[in-house]
Protein backbone atom coordinates (compact mmCIF):
# COMPACT_ATOMS: atom_id res chain seq x y z
CA UNK A 1 0.00 0.00 0.00
CA UNK A 2 1.63 3.72 -0.89
CA UNK A 3 1.37 7.02 1.08
CA UNK A 4 -1.47 9.25 0.21
CA UNK A 5 -0.96 12.99 1.03
CA UNK A 6 -3.94 15.24 1.17
CA UNK A 7 -4.62 18.65 3.01
CA UNK A 8 -6.27 19.65 5.82
CA UNK A 9 -6.97 22.77 6.61
CA UNK A 10 -8.19 23.75 10.94
CA UNK A 11 -8.85 26.35 13.32
CA UNK A 12 -9.14 24.97 17.00
CA UNK A 13 -10.85 27.27 19.44
CA UNK A 14 -11.78 26.87 23.28
CA UNK A 15 -16.12 25.37 23.21
CA UNK A 16 -16.87 28.87 24.36
CA UNK A 17 -16.18 29.95 20.59
CA UNK A 18 -18.17 27.01 19.27
CA UNK A 19 -20.85 29.22 17.77
CA UNK A 20 -17.83 31.49 16.12
CA UNK A 21 -16.21 28.36 14.54
CA UNK A 22 -19.80 27.02 13.18
CA UNK A 23 -20.52 30.67 11.25
CA UNK A 24 -16.85 30.20 9.31
CA UNK A 25 -19.49 26.70 8.37
CA UNK A 26 -21.74 29.35 6.51
CA UNK A 27 -19.16 32.34 5.56
CA UNK A 28 -17.06 29.85 3.69
CA UNK A 29 -19.50 27.59 2.24
CA UNK A 30 -17.53 24.62 3.32
CA UNK A 31 -16.13 23.07 6.42
CA UNK A 32 -17.46 21.13 9.14
CA UNK A 33 -17.27 21.55 13.07
CA UNK A 34 -15.81 18.78 15.20
CA UNK A 35 -16.04 19.13 19.08
CA UNK A 36 -13.17 17.21 20.77
CA UNK A 37 -15.08 15.00 23.24
CA UNK A 38 -14.04 14.65 26.94
CA UNK A 39 -11.87 18.54 25.89
CA UNK A 40 -12.46 21.99 26.06
CA UNK A 41 -11.91 22.56 22.46
CA UNK A 42 -13.59 22.18 18.59
CA UNK A 43 -11.94 22.56 15.19
CA UNK A 44 -13.57 23.80 12.15
CA UNK A 45 -11.56 21.44 9.79
CA UNK A 46 -12.09 21.40 6.03
CA UNK A 47 -10.69 18.60 3.57
CA UNK A 48 -11.60 18.79 0.38
CA UNK A 49 -9.26 19.67 -1.94
CA UNK A 50 -11.19 22.15 -4.15
CA UNK A 51 -12.39 23.91 -1.32
CA UNK A 52 -8.85 24.70 0.33
CA UNK A 53 -8.15 25.82 -3.15
CA UNK A 54 -11.24 28.11 -3.81
CA UNK A 55 -11.87 29.21 -0.68
CA UNK A 56 -9.61 28.63 2.18
CA UNK A 57 -6.60 29.66 0.48
CA UNK A 58 -7.82 32.68 -1.68
CA UNK A 59 -9.53 34.08 1.63
CA UNK A 60 -6.63 33.97 3.64
CA UNK A 61 -4.27 35.29 0.85
CA UNK A 62 -6.49 38.33 0.80
CA UNK A 63 -6.82 39.29 4.40
CA UNK A 64 -3.90 37.55 5.84
CA UNK A 65 -2.10 36.43 8.85
CA UNK A 66 0.03 37.84 10.91
CA UNK A 67 2.48 35.86 13.62
CA UNK A 68 4.33 32.33 13.42
CA UNK A 69 0.73 31.02 11.31
CA UNK A 70 1.77 33.07 9.09
CA UNK A 71 4.39 31.01 7.82
CA UNK A 72 2.74 28.00 8.55
CA UNK A 73 0.15 29.26 6.01
CA UNK A 74 2.84 30.01 3.66
CA UNK A 75 4.35 26.27 3.53
CA UNK A 76 0.37 24.94 3.45
CA UNK A 77 0.17 26.83 0.54
CA UNK A 78 3.14 25.75 -0.71
CA UNK A 79 2.23 22.07 -0.49
CA UNK A 80 -1.34 23.09 -2.07
CA UNK A 81 0.63 24.57 -5.11
CA UNK A 82 2.45 20.99 -5.23
CA UNK A 83 -0.22 18.95 -5.28
CA UNK A 84 -2.46 20.73 -7.15
CA UNK A 85 0.48 20.17 -10.20
CA UNK A 86 0.33 16.13 -8.87
CA UNK A 87 3.80 16.41 -7.58
CA UNK A 88 2.62 14.31 -4.32
CA UNK A 89 2.17 11.32 -6.88
CA UNK A 90 6.13 11.25 -7.15
CA UNK A 91 8.32 10.45 -4.91
CA UNK A 92 10.70 13.81 -5.01
CA UNK A 93 7.55 15.34 -4.50
CA UNK A 94 5.88 13.44 -1.56
CA UNK A 95 9.54 13.66 -0.23
CA UNK A 96 9.27 17.72 -0.08
CA UNK A 97 5.56 17.57 1.06
CA UNK A 98 6.86 15.56 4.11
CA UNK A 99 10.41 18.02 4.50
CA UNK A 100 7.50 20.74 4.62
CA UNK A 101 5.41 19.31 7.18
CA UNK A 102 8.05 18.32 9.51
CA UNK A 103 8.68 22.12 9.46
CA UNK A 104 5.44 23.20 10.40
CA UNK A 105 3.75 24.30 13.69
CA UNK A 106 5.47 22.61 16.34
CA UNK A 107 8.54 21.60 14.35
CA UNK A 108 9.60 24.88 13.22
CA UNK A 109 12.56 26.75 14.53
CA UNK A 110 12.64 30.44 15.04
Amino acid sequence: MGVVAYLKFSITQHTRDTELLKSLINYLDCGRYQLSHGLDYGNFIVTRFSDISDKIIPFFKKYGIEGVKEKDFSDFCKVAELMKNKDHIIEAGLEEIRLTKAGMNRGRSS
